[in-house]
């Protein structure tokens, strides 16, 4: 039963969580992390209680990297956040130019095609990989290591979203709610967690595609969109069907990137001269 009302429980709590929020007039700045820290410990005990691979979970010392990589992603997230501000204060109408019920689905559908974009192109840009093939570094798919991540390339990836969504003009209200949305689904993807969702897979992204975009057999490693699976379909990089799994998930090459627990040695890579390897795809 658990496996079956895991994710419909998740969206249900996003969209009450979005609801509150634009009803009562919520501080987007306390919702937003409030409700993040919500989803990371429901997904956390979802992967003790139905997990997918055992020996997936984090061992005392990946704690303690996943930890100081999830606050350097904050920072990523929070500066990303600042170069776009301007922008969004002066571009952001005060009032929705749509009803919000329409809105929402727009704000959702253009941040999401803007975040498949730059996680696409961080895979097939030389320059942009030295930065997102952080995140691809551990064996293992979890929810914490989904905060193993070059702190530029959060800056890269979430300003790109969000400096979309500014110059769009969408209300900040469509924004929070999508927002949400996007985070629900973001950790959702990278939890180690025993759920399937069926056909809706065609249309949301699910930890079933989320293992095969981390496989080191780079002819299943698409699925570059971690919310919504629509441009994947579009643009021809789904590669799931029912039942498949990939035979083992990390780099292509391990030997191109520092090991995860080499932090430092990680966020100084991409300074390195870069080697003539093919980008993973």
């Amino acid at each position: 039963m658990l496996r079956i009302a895991a994710y419909p429980l998740l969206l249900a709590a996003t969209v009450v969580v979005a609801g509150a929020a634009l009803s009562m007039e919520w501080d987007p700045a306390r919702v937003s992390p409030l409700f993040l820290v919500g989803v990371l410990l429901y997904l956390t005990l979802l992967e003790r209680l139905i997990p997918h691979q055992r020996d997936w979970h984090p061992s005392t010392a990946e704690w303690r990297w996943y930890g100081v990589y999830f606050l350097l992603t904050m920072v990523g997230s929070a500066l990303a956040q600042l170069l776009v501000a301007t922008a969004v204060g002066v571009v952001a109408p005060a009032d929705a130019a749509l009803p919000l019920g329409a809105e929402i689905p727009a704000a959702l559908l253009s941040g999401s095609l803007a975040g498949y974009l730059a996680h696409r192109l961080g895979h097939t840009n030389r320059w942009l990989w030295r930065l997102h093939g952080v995140h691809h570094v551990p064996q293992k798919v979890n929810v914490a290591n989904n905060g193993v991540n070059h702190v530029a390339d959060i800056v890269v990836a979430q300003g790109a979203v969000q400096l979309t969504l500014a110059l769009v003009g969408f209300s900040q209200e469509s924004v929070l709610a999508a927002g949400l949305f996007t985070a629900a689904q973001g950790y959702f993807v990278h939890a180690n967690i025993d759920v399937r969702i069926g056909r809706l897979n065609h249309v949301l992204a699910s930890p079933e595609q989320h293992r095969l975009h981390h496989s080191t057999d780079l002819a299943e490693a698409g699925h570059y969109g971690s919310d919504l699976s629509l441009w994947d379909h579009l643009f021809g990089s789904f590669t799931w069907h029912p039942g498949r799994e990939p035979a083992a998930v990390g780099l292509h090459d391990p030997t191109t990137f520092p090991a995860t627990g080499e932090i430092l040695a990680s966020l100084l890579h991409p300074l390195h001269r870069a080697k003539r390897r093919r980008p993973r795809a």
